[in-house]
């Protein structure tokens, strides 16, 4: 279960303060796979971000209970000076993973063969989107967070995603952003619809799609 209790985010842009989220409170069950639907703009991966502990609110707190996932494919946490293969030990030591079997496994997973023992900075984007998705994979989160990417690379490699992120949803559930109706209602049961800093949850996703289409009429 994810828990919001009091929860605020603001942002100032050009002077003018954004609210992503205004006093939330609520909770989003651990046994359902849901969706966050929003207009462009909204703060869905603000929200995103908050719930996998990479942003902090400014004013509530977020209640993790069971092991949530950064946002799937997110590279923006790696270190740059560091090679590929750091990366993936330090990740798996944050949580206390055998960083030998993560390792392996995303160097079988990402196919970025000697490029592992190279800097991430030196990495082109869809190399660090591989690495990312691999290490995503590599551990056995309670609940994957999906910020539109569920697959990277050529078509193949591609294959090799859906098959291992199905393979993972078996034992797990997922937070999910993506304009794409037919991929909502593909993998969610549920959904929110966050709108001018208000957070709503739906147990029906097309109750949520509905609220969402309003909105944008």
């Amino acid at each position: 279960m994810i828990s919001f209790r009091g929860v605020r985010k603001t942002y100032r842009l050009k002077g003018v303060r954004k609210v992503i989220v205004d006093d939330v409170t609520l909770d989003l069950p651990s046994d359902r796979n849901i969706a966050i639907l929003g207009e462009n703009g909204a703060g869905k991966s603000t929200l995103m971000r908050l719930i996998a502990g990479a942003e902090l609110p400014d004013r509530g707190r977020i209640l993790r209970h069971g092991i949530v996932s950064w946002p799937l494919g997110f590279s923006g946490g790696f270190n740059g000076d560091m090679t590929g293969m750091e990366n993936a030990k330090f990740v798996a030591r944050m949580y206390g993973e055998d960083t030998e079997r993560v390792v392996a496994y995303v160097e079988e997973f990402s196919e970025l063969g000697r490029s592992m023992s190279l800097p991430i900075k030196t990495y082109s984007s869809g190399m660090k989107a591989r690495l990312a998705f691999g290490v995503s994979m590599a551990i056995n989160f309670s609940c994957y967070l999906i910020d539109e990417v569920t697959s990277v690379g050529d078509a193949r490699f591609k294959r090799k995603c859906d098959q291992v992120f199905e393979e993972k949803m078996q034992d797990a559930n997922i937070i999910m952003i993506s304009h794409s109706m037919s991929t909502i209602r593909r993998f969610c049961k549920s959904g929110c619809f966050l709108h001018e800093g208000r957070l709503r949850y739906y147990e029906d996703v097309e109750a949520a799609i509905e609220a969402h289409t309003r909105a944008q009429a």
